[in-house]
């Protein structure tokens, strides 16, 4: 049996999705940001697997997540049920995005995406539908995180397969030593913005240690912060010196 075509979700209103739109999408340059969500309100349209993912992903940002959806899947439940989200158990509204900050679709109907993303579009609201880049207004990395490290990778919709594998192959490569660094480092930069009057004495000070010898990294990677700590030190010598 043959499968029924893909109706054009994108603004080129095709009779039938040829998938012409995601070369579009390769030839976009996205503005990279990092957002602060931190109990913003942020609503998620879809309580199935992919919807707990997305809905993860917002917690571990301490947003203030919202989903609507008939049914969830037990871990959204048990969400609802401890109260770290909010479950409203019933079809997606307009009026849902009242006050929210941004919304993920992560559902499998596409007229209910395109509705979301065009009532979302109409409010100026970040909107992303799951899996479907000319439905997005943002795309959502993969993300290496360690400590206060994070490292976004994208393909432009193009390849989530090739996104995971370059996430895993980053995470093996920058790891604990790196984060650890950034911790060490920004205890200086009060010392710094009171030594060095601009930003570029300060930019050079720091690229100095990270990008001097001995390697940082690699006496962290050694376990020798207190080799660290004496290179900051002498670094601090030098510039209040001088």
């Amino acid at each position: 049996m043959a499968a029924s075509p893909r109706p054009c979700v994108c603004d080129l209103h095709l009779e039938r999705c040829d998938a012409s739109c995601n070369r579009k999408m390769l030839a976009t340059t996205f503005y990279m940001a990092c957002l602060h969500l931190t109990n913003r309100p942020c609503l998620v349209v879809g309580a199935g697997p992919v919807g707990l993912e997305k809905i993860e992903g917002l917690l571990a940002c301490d947003a203030a997540v919202t989903v609507v959806a008939p049914e969830a899947i037990a871990e959204v439940a048990d969400l609802a049920a401890e109260g770290t989200i909010t479950w409203h158990r019933r079809t997606y509204e307009p009026s849902d995005l009242e006050g929210a900050f941004m919304v993920i679709a992560a559902t499998s109907t596409t007229e209910l995406n395109v509705g979301i993303f065009r009532d979302a579009e109409a409010r100026h609201m970040l909107v992303n539908v799951v899996d479907v880049p000319p439905l997005c207004n943002f795309i959502l990395p993969a993300i290496v995180r360690t400590g206060p490290i994070a490292i976004a990778i994208s393909t432009s919709g193009a390849s989530p397969a090739l996104a995971k594998r370059l996430k895993r192959e980053i995470a093996e490569q920058f790891g604990a030593p790196h984060a650890r660094l950034a911790e060490i480092l920004n205890e200086l930069r009060g010392w710094a913005k009171d030594t060095f009057p601009t930003y570029e004495q300060r930019r050079d000070f720091f690229e100095s240690i990270v990008n001097g010898e001995p390697d940082p990294i690699a006496l962290l990677r050694a376990g020798d912060e207190a080799g660290v700590r004496d290179l900051i030190t002498r670094h601090q010598a030098h510039a209040e010196a001088a």
